[in-house]
C-alpha cells in the first residue's frame, strides 16, 4: 500500500509521491525559544519524528531540518529573568540549550541541521531583495512589506478571500502598508517596547530589556527579519527551492505559512512545497495548550514523572491531524498501555530465552496474530500515519503473546508431552514490537530519558556547549555548565585535546 497524506494545501488526501523516488525533503516550523518547552511542543515533535521513522521504514533517504526562532520580541521579554542571559542572543542560547536536552529525552531522531534565524540573516537579506526586484514587496520608512495584491494566488493554503483578510502585523505598521494584509518582510529598528512589554511575565523588572534586541544592517535601514521570510529562508538555504513535506502546528496555517507559500513561490517561480501536513492542537481544559496561556505541563517535568515510552505512547495514541486532550486520566491510560506491552515484551523474552521453547511446537494463532498486526500497522501508518490504529496493532501482538505465555506455562508446569513455547513464534513477535515499536519511538530495552547521566550523547552536546562559551570569553558561564553537571556526578577534566568527562563514583 502507497503511503497517503492529507494535504492541506488541497484539503485532500493523496499518495505521496516525493520528487526523487529514493529521497525525501522535510521541513518542520520549530519553536520559538523564548519559554521551557512544553508537551504541546512535544506532541508535534514526536509526531514529526514519527514521520521521519516511517518514511525511513519505507526505504527513503530523508532530509529533516527543524529550525530555530532565535529572534523575536518574546525572547526580548526574558532577558535578565531568572538568570537566563542579558540580551537576546544569550537567552535565546540558553532556552536553545534546554531544548536540545528535551529533544534527546524525547528519543528524537536527530535532524539533519537546526538552522537558527540568527545565523541565516544574509539569506534573509538576499531573499527580501529578490521579491523587491521582481515587484512583490516595496520598502517603507526603511521597513519592507510583501505586496500581497500582486501574488495572485494568495489565501490558497487557509482558503480565505484578500478582501476578507484582517491586517496583519503591528497596528503602527498600518500607516506604511499599502494594503491591510501586507506583511513585514524586514522591520526596521529594534524591538517595539509595547510588543516586549505584552510578553514580560507578571512582576519582573522591565527595565531596558528591548534596548538588547539584535539589529542587522540591510540596503534599507538597520533593523530587523520578519517572522514568516525567516523560514522561506532557512527552508531555501537547506532544502532547495522546493520542499516534499512542509509539516507546522495547525495554528501556523495563516498568516505564516500562507506567508511563506507567497513569498517562496513569488521570488523562486516553483511550488514551495507539496505537500502541507498540520499537527492539530494539544488541550488542557477545553484551552490549546500554549506558553503564552500559562497552561502547560514542560516537557523536562513529564519526562521526569512519567518516563519517555509512556510519554511517546500518550503522545501517539491519537493521530497528528485529531485533537488531543491532556489530563490524568489520559496518561494513566498511557500508562497502563506502555506497561501492557512492556510485561509482554518481557513475558515473551523470558520464554523465549527459556529451555521450555521448543523448536517443533507451532502456535498457528499467535503466529497468525502477529503476522496480521504487522499488515495492520503497516495499513495504519500509510494510512496518513495513522498511529493510534498502529499502536492498536502493537497491543494485539501483546494480547497474543500474553495468551500464548499463559496456555503454554500451564503445560510446562503440568509436565505435559508437549508442553512448551513456540520459539519461532515467539521469536516474530518479540522481533516485532522491537521494530514496529521503533517506528512509534518506544524502546523495549531500558527507560529512554536522555538525562546526562545516563545519556553520554547529551554530555557531549553540553561540553560543546561549555567550550563555545570559553571560546567567546564566557568564561563564568562554562564554569556553571561544568558546575552543573559535576552535580549530576559527571567529572570534568579539562586537558591539551579538550575536555574528557567521566562518572563520578560518589562517596
Amino acid at each position: 500500500m502507497t503511503l497517503h497524506v492529507t494535504n492541506t494545501l488541497t484539503g485532500e488526501t493523496e499518495p505521496f509521491e516525493p520528487q526523487d523516488p529514493d529521497n525525501v525533503l522535510l521541513y518542520y516550523c520549530g519553536l520559538t525559544v523564548s519559554d521551557p518547552p512544553h508537551l504541546g511542543h512535544a506532541r508535534s515533535w514526536v509526531h514529526v519524528d514519527v514521520m521521519h521513522r516511517w518514511l525511513e521504514y519505507l526505504g527513503y533517504d530523508v532530509r529533516h531540518v527543524e529550525n530555530f526562532t532565535d529572534i523575536n520580541e518574546k525572547i526580548v521579554a526574558r532577558v535578565g529573568e531568572d538568570d537566563l542571559g542579558e540580551d537576546e542572543a544569550e537567552v535565546a542560547r540558553t532556552y536553545i540549550e534546554r531544548t536540545l536536552v528535551d529533544m534527546r529525552s524525547l528519543n528524537l531522531l536527530r535532524a539533519e541541521v537546526y538552522p537558527r534565524v540568527s545565523e541565516h540573516v544574509p539569506e534573509i537579506v538576499d531573499l527580501v531583495e529578490t521579491l523587491m526586484e521582481k515587484g512583490y514587496a516595496y520598502e517603507s520608512n526603511g521597513s519592507v512589506y510583501f505586496d500581497v495584491t500582486q501574488f495572485d494566488e494568495y489565501g490558497k493554503l487557509s482558503n480565505q478571500e484578500l478582501e476578507e483578510i484582517e491586517s496583519q502585523g503591528d497596528p503602527d505598521e498600518r500607516t506604511e502598508k499599502r494594503h491591510p494584509a501586507d506583511f513585514a518582510l524586514w522591520k526596521a529598528g529594534g524591538v517595539d517596547e509595547h510588543a516586549v512589554l505584552e510578553h514580560r511575565h507578571d512582576g519582573v523588572n522591565f527595565e531596558c530589556a528591548h534596548t538588547t534586541a539584535q539589529t542587522w544592517d540591510s540596503p534599507w535601514r538597520e533593523g530587523r527579519p520578519g517572522w514568516h521570510i525567516e523560514c522561506s529562508a532557512m527552508s531555501m538555504t537547506h532544502l532547495g527551492e522546493t520542499l516534499d513535506l512542509h509539516v507546522g502546528g495547525r495554528d501556523l496555517v495563516f498568516p505564516h505559512h500562507e506567508n511563506e507559500i507567497a513569498q517562496s513561490e513569488a521570488a523562486t517561480g516553483q511550488v514551495f512545497a507539496n505537500y502541507w501536513l498540520h499537527c492539530e492542537l494539544f488541550q488542557m481544559d477545553d484551552e490549546k495548550m500554549s506558553s503564552s496561556l500559562g497552561n502547560f505541563v514542560t516537557v523536562d517535568d513529564a519526562v521526569e514523572q512519567w518516563g519517555t515510552n509512556v510519554l511517546r505512547t500518550f503522545l501517539t495514541a491519537g493521530s497528528y491531524n485529531s485533537k488531543q486532550l491532556y489530563s490524568d486520566e489520559t496518561i494513566a491510560e498511557a500508562e497502563e498501555r506502555w506497561e501492557r506491552l512492556e510485561r509482554a515484551y518481557d513475558s515473551a523474552v523470558e520464554a523465549l530465552d527459556s529451555p521450555a521453547a521448543r523448536t517443533k511446537l507451532d502456535d498457528e494463532e499467535l503466529r497468525a496474530t502477529v503476522d496480521e498486526a504487522r499488515e495492520t500497522f503497516t495499513t495504519a501508518m500509510n494510512d496518513d500515519f495513522n498511529t493510534r490504529e498502529a499502536q492498536s496493532a502493537l497491543l494485539s501482538i501483546a494480547t497474543a503473546i500474553n495468551r500464548h505465555v499463559a496456555e503454554s506455562a500451564d503445560t510446562v508446569r503440568d509436565n505435559e508431552a508437549e508442553s512448551g513455547y513456540d520459539y519461532r513464534g515467539l521469536r516474530r513477535a518479540v522481533e516485532s514490537l522491537e521494530e514496529l515499536g521503533d517506528v512509534l519511538g518506544l524502546s523495549f530495552v531500558g527507560e529512554t530519558t536522555g538525562t546526562a547521566d545516563l545519556a553520554g550523547d547529551v554530555v557531549e552536546l553540553v561540553l560543546d556547549v561549555r567550550e563555545r562559551e570559553r571560546g567567546d570569553g564566557n568564561y563564568e558561564r562554562a564554569d556553571e555548565l561544568r558546575d552543573e553537571l559535576e552535580r549530576l556526578g559527571i567529572e570534568i577534566q579539562d586537558t591539551d585535546e579538550g575536555p574528557s568527562y567521566r562518572l563520578s563514583s560518589g562517596e
